[in-house]
């Protein structure tokens, strides 16, 4: 059984992040009390579709990278994995990894449904920032969630590959942030672990409330 976390660190936290992804440790580190640790989930594949697949299909075996560390909670930072299974394979998938485990494991799409429950929302305009195909399993997720997409963006062509979205600086971010329209809606949502979102989050002046993935 893992032993106890120390007084001295607090809640042990885990976090899987996609292997390319240089924005999850940052932004959790600044989220995040206690101690969080990190393991990337990795795929071979040269296909964007399966890379994203296998992530989710081996999140048991990345998590034995954590031996018996005294982890409390686990999150998967990679909701395009989740937008390609779907919500009801998510939630059995998880559910038994968490019986199997101990402890809670939570993706990012799960907490984003989460959070939107707390504010009683149902209106979402959507900044998703990836190709076409991600971008229709995105809105096809939280249509099935029972939510109403009233305005969607993607990505300028440049960046259109799923790794695309770890090019993105802030500045840009804001830039096509400030395209998205938000009229009929009751929150922003800004989909994909791998785009920084917090100085956005932070400096928007908005009405809406933001929520992104890694928020």
């Amino acid at each position: 059984m893992p032993v106890p976390a120390d007084p001295e660190y607090g809640l042990v936290s885990a976090v899987l992040a996609p292997q390319a992804n240089t924005t999850v440790e940052p932004e959790m580190q600044l989220l995040l009390s206690g101690t969080v640790l990190s393991a990337r989930s990795t795929s071979a594949s040269p296909d964007s579709r399966q890379r994203l697949l296998d992530y989710f299909n081996r999140l048991g075996e990345t998590l034995l990278q954590f031996d018996v560390a005294p982890i409390r909670v686990a999150g998967f930072a990679c909701t395009g994995s989740s937008y390609l299974v779907g919500r009801e394979r998510e939630d059995a998938a998880l559910a038994a990894l968490a019986m199997r485990l101990g402890y809670p494991v939570l993706t990012a799409t799960q907490a984003i449904r989460m959070a939107l429950e707390a504010l009683g929302v149902r209106r979402i305009a959507l900044l998703a920032p990836y190709p076409a195909w991600l971008a229709d399993a995105a809105r096809a997720y939280w249509l099935d969630a029972g939510y109403t997409i009233r305005h969607q963006l993607g990505l300028p062509v440049d960046l259109l590959d799923t790794r695309g979205i770890y090019q993105l600086t802030t500045a840009r971010v804001q830039q096509v942030l400030a395209d998205l329209q938000t009229q009929g809606c009751e929150v922003v949502l800004l989909s994909g672990t791998g785009m920084p979102t917090l100085p956005s989050i932070a400096a928007a002046q908005g009405e809406l409330p933001m929520l992104s993935s890694n928020l």
